[in-house]
């Protein structure tokens, strides 16, 4: 792919502070986009987009802008959304990244836990893709790419919040790409397994698990791939990496 494939493109990633969000933010910004991250707390997405910023110097003033949200809450994704219109004039694409893993038998589980998870992973996804859809009949079409998992279509026990999220992000995935698949809006749904960043409490560092770094690549071969392909509907590709 040529590297600077998406300069004049804007994305959009959520939960980017760190992990997967992080890496995928970093590729996009290599392959010349501008790119919004938002993550929960002002702190963190500063020290991100410092990084970031730091990372990007010299390679042709390339922008990397952040906003703290809550994407469980629609209005400060809204919020997010107006803002990201008067920094860069609007999104192209947008990585629905930001989620949270509890991980507790179904009688163990609190409403509370239940309804965080599903907020978090779920409707997360609604509310920015929604807020995109939006932006992009205005910009001639886009790109909405959700990060999924495994747990989407395979059920564990101490995953009962985690699979409903996140078979319900399959679900939502290709009910959007149906919906929109005229449009000119491409939808993916990439799934991995098991991903080296330490989420939901876990250790880093096992050489078995998948980089980070690979999904970003992944994510940059989506969207050049659909790019090539802007002659077809939108389409959805459940990408999975175990």
């Amino acid at each position: 792919m040529g590297k600077d494939f998406l300069e004049g493109r804007t994305a959009v990633v959520t939960g980017a502070t760190r992990g997967i969000g992080y890496a995928i933010a970093e590729a996009l910004l290599g392959a010349g986009a501008t790119v919004a991250i938002s993550g929960r707390t002002e702190a963190g997405v500063s020290e991100a987009v410092r990084r970031l910023t730091t990372l990007s110097t010299g390679e042709g003033g390339r922008k990397v802008i952040g906003k703290a949200a809550d994407v469980r809450a629609s209005t400060e994704v809204e919020e997010l959304f107006a803002w990201i219109d008067r920094e860069t004039g609007g999104p192209d694409i947008l990585v629905n990244n930001a989620g949270i893993g509890l991980f507790k038998s179904t009688a163990d589980l609190t409403v509370e836990e239940w309804q965080r998870t599903l907020e978090a992973n779920l409707s997360g996804a609604f509310y920015c893709s929604r807020a995109a859809l939006a932006r992009f009949k205005n910009r001639g079409g886009g790109y909405i790419i959700n990060m999924g998992s495994l747990a989407g279509k395979d059920a564990f026990a101490g995953g009962a919040a985690y699979n409903a999220s996140k078979f319900g992000v399959t679900g939502f995935t290709e009910a959007m790409l149906l919906d929109h698949r005229y449009d000119n809006v491409r939808v993916t749904h990439i799934m991995p397994g098991s991903v080296d960043t330490g989420f939901s409490g876990g250790s880093a560092g096992a050489d078995w698990k998948i980089a980070p770094e690979d999904i970003g690549e992944i994510v940059l071969n989506v969207v050049e791939n659909a790019g090539k392909n802007s002659g077809e509907p939108g389409r959805s590709a459940a990408l999975k990496a175990s």
